[in-house]
């Protein structure tokens, strides 16, 4: 086996057609096929099921192709090794934070990072927490932020911060002159909220379930923008991060009576390798934090 013959077998398999993984490879299809023939026979097993248009991993391939993974991962980490040898004059971070706190909480900090380090690359990634954990454990991002409690074995992680979620209403909302709801208020409200995957979608799921309470679920959106728009025109409520409502007008944060505090860390692969540019970017998250935490007992 070599590089060339796993990386066209890994795209074979994620295109599940070897017209396509050509076009991908850019590289003409009968070499492609001649070189998926060579591997099987090096390997003497079969790596896919050509009995439909569809081609399918057989069960060697599908334990092949784990390893194949790692293996490009561990090859793609010696070469951004090389490169640093080079110092912070290049590289990427890639980054994977839920909505709110793209919106909310990195953005002074991309700033910032952006001007202590100019030529390096940012590349920030929205998701779910559960998409950010998978894009983390595949390789596809170097640091996600995801809730503590959902930390696998693969990962490491250190705190980022914890925040409370509260029922956010309109200023005409008879909530909004409440000092706290309960779940059962809350819940009895037409409801707009963010699609499963989202860690306070999760968390407000599984409150319902412990709670045996029917939530009224009227707008599901992934956009921050449209969840904001429909809780000032009145036609929802939602939960979200109080630090939304610090930012944005029009909006009025309720504390739940049984206070809600979501504990969120910055993770990366546990046998990954974490470059230059992510380490410098960790050290400036800790760097900022501290300056935060001054500010607050001056």
């Amino acid at each position: 086996m070599d590089i060339r013959q796993l990386t066209y077998f890994i795209a074979i398999a994620e295109c599940g057609s070897f017209t396509r993984a050509a076009e991908k490879l850019h590289i003409a299809q009968p070499a492609l096929s001649i070189a998926m023939k060579k591997l099987e026979q090096q390997l003497d097993m079969p790596l896919f099921d050509r009995s439909d248009r569809h081609i399918a991993l057989t069960h060697e391939g599908e334990v092949l192709i784990q390893h194949a993974r790692l293996i490009l991962q561990q090859v793609e980490d010696a070469r951004i090794a090389m490169d640093e040898l080079k110092g912070l004059q290049k590289g990427e971070v890639r980054l994977g934070v839920p909505s709110m706190l793209g919106s909310y909480y990195f953005p002074d900090i991309l700033m910032g990072f952006k001007s202590r380090y100019p030529r390096l690359k940012l590349t920030l990634v929205e998701a779910g927490t559960q998409s950010i954990r998978s894009m983390l454990l595949n390789g596809e991002l170097d640091l996600g932020v995801i809730r503590s409690a959902d930390l696998p074995d693969s990962l490491e992680a250190e705190p980022l911060l914890t925040s409370e979620m509260v029922a956010v209403v309109s200023p005409n909302h008879e909530f909004s002159q409440y000092e706290s709801v309960t779940f059962e208020q809350f819940f009895s409200q037409e409801l707009v909220m963010f699609k499963q995957g989202y860690f306070h979608r999760d968390y407000i799921d599984n409150v319902w379930q412990k709670h045996h309470l029917k939530p009224e679920i009227a707008f599901e959106t992934n956009l921050l923008p449209m969840i904001l728009s429909i809780i000032r025109q009145e036609f929802a409520i939602s939960a979200l991060l109080e630090m939304v409502t610090r930012h944005e007008p029009g909006l009025v944060a309720v504390p739940f009576s049984t206070p809600v505090h979501l504990n969120l860390a910055i993770a990366w692969r546990k046998n990954g390798y974490l470059s230059l540019a992510d380490r410098a970017f960790m050290e400036f998250i800790k760097e900022h934090q501290r300056h935060r935490k001054e500010a607050v007992y001056r």
